[in-house]
């Protein structure tokens, strides 16, 4: 399917949580977005073949989070400083987050998910649009909308331990897919094993119960999860509107 055909046959429309719950299989989250504030679907103009009318993707918008460390940073620190309930309030009136945002799988790789979040920013009505995930690392769809990330920093115990897997070809790239990181951890020669293990060992001693996993899936699911849940947050500022302070 060549990406100019496909786009011009989806339109983005105010859509509800039906919509996200046709598509909530396809998203990495189990549980559904609290406190919703906006729903928007990609709707096919007419049907996208055994897809039907189908949604092709769906954005949610909810109120932000009001624990989050990055957005100081991203801000300038315009929400520091304030006793909770002023926080929170001033929060809620200027800044909205992106909950989900999922395309069906049919349609990824065509710039879809960037599409859907740039032209449905505007019409959330706040100064501020501001993102967590961890997918967005990898494919950074969020950026191409116009959002700008701000990594978070890296554990000097996480950095080390990625370090070491790279030096024996496991890549941070591979740590999406912790059943492809085992099976290269299971071909490695013996020196190179005993090398990797030593590190693991010493990254899991301050894990509790966890630091005497015996090798296997179960374990490089545990350290994959470890190392990659470090969410970026990404932040849009709408240039038509100000953010409201007391």
């Amino acid at each position: 399917m060549r990406r100019c055909s496909i786009h011009k046959q989806v339109e983005v429309a105010a859509g509800d949580m039906n919509d996200y719950k046709q598509l909530a299989a396809g998203h990495y989250r189990d549980s559904p977005p609290v406190a919703v504030q906006a729903v928007y679907t990609l709707r096919p103009t007419r049907g996208l073949g055994p897809h039907g009318r189908r949604p092709a993707g769906v954005i949610v918008y909810a109120r932000p989070n009001p624990r989050v460390e990055l957005r100081t940073v991203a801000t300038g620190g315009i929400f520091a400083g304030l006793d909770r309930q002023t926080a929170l309030a001033l929060l809620n009136r200027n800044v909205r987050c992106i909950a989900r945002v999922i395309v069906e799988p049919p349609f990824r790789g065509i710039g879809l998910a960037s599409r859907l979040v740039r032209e449905t920013m505007p019409k959330v009505n706040a100064p501020i649009v501001e993102a967590l995930g961890v997918m967005p690392l990898v494919n950074p769809f969020l950026e191409k909308a116009g959002m700008k990330a701000f990594e978070p920093r890296i554990p000097v115990e996480h950095a080390e331990l990625i370090e070491s897997l790279s030096a024996v070809g496991v890549e941070e790239s591979d740590l999406v897919d912790p059943e492809r990181a085992q099976g290269t951890l299971e071909r490695l020669p013996s020196a190179a094993a005993e090398f990797l293990e030593i590190r693991i060992q010493h990254f899991l001693k301050s894990h509790g119960t966890r630091r005497s996993m015996r090798s296997g899936i179960e374990r490089t699911r545990y350290i994959v999860e470890k190392l990659t849940h470090r969410p970026a947050y990404y932040i849009w500022y709408n240039p038509d509107l100000e953010v409201t302070m007391p």
